[in-house]
């Protein structure tokens, strides 16, 4: 979206250039007049999409949450503004995702929005190049270990308190011995390889796994029906877009996140 406003905006520029270039051929009171609000309009716009995406990029963005993954902590089509700079600025048009000057890292409780990893889109997505943007909460940060028993998180072998969730689902589903050792199941779980086993068999009965170095473990507050990292693996930083900020639609639910 960010760059889309940008090349809008530098359309719009280059436009406002060439109507400067073929005023003199405006003769006319009426042409002039015309010409002149034209003109306006055009100079208007380029100026303040250029800055729009600038804002959208560096600072605060729109987000509109597309699913239930989040409930009761965010419902679907709640409008909220998302903090960019927080987690620091990232250079425009490069595909490193390194940030700078950041006011803190993501930490375990945070609600963040990010890029879903291609493990997390289907095939015909993945072919089409398409790209979506998630919205969950961070529980573990590179290093740590997670686990999920019956239901229960647990982050380097402690239980923690989870007041925030909701699980929709009465049942316990059974775990299942889905490699033959626990650093098979790692691997296949960083590579994004437990997107296709069926959900049931990891759902409430996941891990333990290691978090990488510069990644994070990404779940819904909707435990029971949220695609999440138990599924398609680790998030890469790179992939942080921003924290949720300020929740202002719709007006009754007003608050900050």
């Amino acid at each position: 979206m960010e760059l889309k406003l940008f090349l809008a905006g530098c359309t719009l520029f280059v436009a406002a250039m060439i109507m400067q270039v073929l005023k003199r051929y405006f003769k006319t009171d009426k042409a002039i007049k015309i010409f002149k609000q034209v003109y306006s309009w055009v100079d208007t716009a380029w100026s303040a999409l250029i800055m729009a995406s600038f804002i959208m990029f560096f600072f605060v963005q729109a987000f509109q949450i597309p699913s239930g993954s989040m409930r009761n902590t965010l419902l679907e089509g709640d409008h909220l503004f998302v903090n960019k700079f927080i987690y620091g600025f990232k250079v425009p048009f490069t595909s490193s995702g390194k940030r700078y000057f950041a006011m803190k890292n993501v930490k375990p409780g945070d609600i963040v929005v990010f890029q879903c990893p291609p493990e997390a889109l289907n095939a015909l997505e993945r072919e089409q190049g398409i790209k979506k943007d998630y919205i969950k909460r961070c529980v573990a940060v590179g290093g740590d270990k997670v686990e999920i028993k019956n239901k229960k998180l647990f982050v380097n072998d402690v239980a923690i308190d989870e007041s925030y969730v909701t699980l929709g689902d009465t049942r316990v589903l059974k775990a299942f011995d889905l490699f033959t050792n626990n650093d098979d199941y790692q691997k296949s779980w960083q590579n994004g390889k437990l997107a296709s086993v069926p959900a049931g068999f990891i759902r409430d009965n996941f891990g333990p796994v290691i978090i990488p170095e510069g990644h994070y473990m990404m779940l819904g507050d909707n435990r029971d029906f949220s695609f999440d990292s138990r599924f398609w693996g680790p998030l890469p930083d790179k992939n942080v877009k921003g924290k949720a900020l300020f929740l202002y639609w719709p007006i009754k639910r007003w608050r900050l996140i």
